[in-house]
């Protein structure tokens, strides 16, 4: 069976900044876990960050841009927290690379795991194309990630596959 990355706080662990978790619809929760073997982690929980902490968003540049040491990622708190970010995306990718993963689901908007939109760095609330850290380093290591919004679009790839 193929096996996925998938974020943790979509799989009902409250792993979030706030402690809170996500959700994946129930007919794609079914269909992952009746099709493959999710491998479930959090970036941030890995790196060593607590839950709850402060909200951080990548200020001025999305997650290529944190790898490349030209963005940071920062706690509404004024906070620096780019170097757990960016061990958090080490681990997710050390993960897959020792368990051979190649596709992922990961929380969509978040500085982590956003596969199409983040915030901007402002803290208003305002989404804008980009990915996070975690997802800008595995897709630079050929590992395709999904949101719990594309699941569909994962199915279809390995069905093809299969």
């Amino acid at each position: 069976m193929v096996k996925v990355l998938v974020s943790s706080c979509l799989v009902g662990n409250k792993v979030r900044y706030n402690a809170s978790c996500l959700s994946i619809p129930e007919p794609e929760l079914h269909w992952l876990k009746s099709n493959v073997d999710l491998v479930v982690f959090c970036p941030e929980v890995s790196a060593g960050l607590p839950t709850p902490r402060a909200p951080a968003e990548i200020i001025t540049g999305k997650g290529v841009d944190v790898l490349d040491g030209l963005a940071n990622v920062v706690g509404n708190d004024g906070i620096d927290v780019t170097t757990p970010f960016v061990s958090g995306a080490e681990n997710a990718l050390e993960l897959c690379q020792k368990q051979q993963i190649k596709y992922a689901v990961l929380a969509e908007g978040s500085p982590s795991c956003g596969s199409s939109k983040i915030y901007d760095g402002t803290f208003n609330g305002i989404k804008i194309d980009g990915s996070g850290v975690a997802t800008a380093l595995l897709e630079r290591n050929g590992i395709k990630v999904y949101s719990q919004h594309t699941i569909a679009k994962l199915q279809s790839t390995l069905e093809k596959q299969s």
